[in-house]
């Protein structure tokens, strides 16, 4: 609605997996019902295929997935890297924090470093559940060592925090601001 040309990219391009659809929200449904978005996600872009330079934001999004594929590639990792030195935005929702913890500046620092950053904690995690045994790391975690002061809010509420060029948002919920935000400091620049 803003104007900007999103591409939705993927470790490996190509189709990408939908989950934890809530079928009485009428927004989600009107997603699943447009075709032109479902093809973009059948269709996502290899890290191969992207140029940083034309880009001003990389936002890394929620679900589980992120932690398993993205925190180890170099390709997407670069790609922040190099959106981020051109003066772009790195915007990460939820789960998807898991893709800004291994992201370094130019000078070799971790970008996370000193900054103040959200994502979605430990404490709300669902440790009964089987995902939990099998996540890699505590995303929570692997931020604070990488230098991070990490902040979260209530179970559920939207929360965000910005760091100049940095937005996070805890959960889902905080989806909306954290976009919001980004286009704010991108129209700023």
């Amino acid at each position: 609605k803003a104007g900007y040309h999103v591409d939705f990219v993927s470790p490996n391009g190509g189709s990408v997996p939908i989950a934890y659809v809530k079928a009485s929200d009428d927004l989600q449904l009107s997603y699943l019902h447009n075709s032109t978005f479902m093809y973009a996600l059948k269709h996502t872009k290899s890290p191969s295929e992207i140029l940083p330079e034309a880009y001003e934001v990389i936002q890394f999004t929620g679900g589980s997935a992120p932690i398993f594929d993205i925190p180890q590639n170099k390709a997407i990792q670069n790609i922040a890297t190099q959106i981020y030195k051109n003066n772009g935005v790195i915007a990460a929702v939820c789960h998807g924090t898991a893709g800004i913890v291994n992201i370094k500046t130019p000078d070799g620092k971790y970008l996370v470093s000193g900054k103040t950053v959200n994502g979605y904690p430990d404490e709300h995690e669902r440790k009964d559940l089987p995902y939990y045994k099998l996540i890699p790391f505590v995303i929570e975690d692997e931020l604070k060592k990488h230098g991070a002061d990490f902040h979260y809010g209530e179970p559920g509420k939207p929360y965000m925090k910005v760091d100049g060029r940095l937005v996070t948002g805890q959960n889902w919920n905080s989806s909306r601001l954290v976009t919001q935000k980004t286009i704010a400091l991108l129209k700023k620049q």
